[in-house]
């Protein structure tokens, strides 16, 4: 089944009946439900939103992200489940206990995956890309030479117009605002999926932070940040403004995960194929694979894409 996302931006109160989300405004006399088991992310973004401990129980129990953002509209926290999986003790255990030679597989094929979306996304934007693809083969187990580095340095110079002058950087000027808010929204469904799987978000394959909650879930998205890219990238050279994050814009970003990728020889959603992902990664560390299952990027002008 297909999961939705629910971004509420209004001062709503919302709860939980008869195993449905209750969304209330009792001053303009407005009531929607929507059932939980098919909704995948929830994303707040207003103080004045009341919620039940009951709701937040509820999420929980069907595996649904709460996303909550700070006075900037940005998302800042992440409620997840972590009792998602009835195998889960067992492959922490798998997880946990994973060799570093493993590791450094995974995140190789984690990168090469990355870099080849990305040089994919530069030619979509008819922009040189050769490069990119010239150093997918060169990546060593554990990314040893440091290539994606190399390629982010390429990446970020071509992928929007020079006039831009644009560095990445999570605090820096626009569109990075852009480039976090997709991101953020991707994150939180690697992290809910993980958590599906079986898997410990915190314990990642490459990244380690003892501040970081997620470090898997930073991990495992790599390869589909230029998704988000794509979409930014073609907001950017097609439709120029001030990059602020609008109504319609955070739609676009949310409409993400609705969008199709590859996987193998099928067609899927970008929310099908985090799953797919997810469920081949912990099947890694379960020593029953030796290959995560990323996505290639499909040619599609994301600014004309409907749900």
């Amino acid at each position: 089944m297909s999961k939705s996302t629910l971004f509420i931006s209004s001062a709503l109160s919302l709860r939980t009946e008869n195993e449905l989300i209750v969304l209330e405004d009792k001053v303009q006399g407005i009531k929607k439900t929507r059932p939980l088991q098919e909704v995948g992310v929830i994303i707040l973004e207003n103080y004045h939103i009341r919620l039940s401990l009951a709701l937040l129980a509820k999420c929980l129990y069907y595996n649904v992200a709460v996303v909550i953002c700070n006075d900037k509209h940005l998302p800042t926290g992440l409620l997840l489940n972590l009792d998602g999986n009835g195998l889960q003790s067992k492959i922490f255990s798998k997880q946990i206990e994973a060799s570093q030679p493993l590791k450094k597989l995974l995140w190789q094929q984690t990168v090469q995956a990355k870099i080849m979306n990305q040089a994919q996304v530069l030619e979509f934007l008819e922009k040189p890309f050769k490069k990119l693809l010239d150093a997918v083969p060169k990546v060593k187990p554990g990314d040893a030479d440091n290539r994606e580095a190399y390629t982010a340095h390429i990446y970020w110079q071509t992928i929007f117009p020079e006039s831009l002058a644009f560095l990445r950087d999570p605090d820096g000027i626009e569109p990075n605002n852009l480039l976090n808010y997709g991101y953020a929204i991707i994150r939180a469904i690697v992290a809910r999926n993980l958590v599906g799987s079986g898997l410990l978000p915190t314990l990642g394959i490459f990244h380690k932070n003892q501040y970081n909650a997620y470090c898997l879930a930073d991990d495992i998205m790599e390869p589909y940040r230029p998704m988000v890219d794509l979409l930014v990238a073609q907001l950017v050279n097609f439709a120029p403004m001030n990059y602020t994050l609008t109504p319609d814009i955070k739609k676009l970003l949310l409409n993400l995960p609705n969008a199709y990728v590859k996987i193998g020889r099928e067609k899927n959603t970008l929310l099908t194929a985090i799953h797919k992902t997810t469920a081949s990664l912990s099947l890694c560390f379960q020593g029953k694979k030796r290959k995560i299952v990323y996505p290639t990027m499909l040619k599609q002008h994301l600014l004309n894409y409907e749900l």
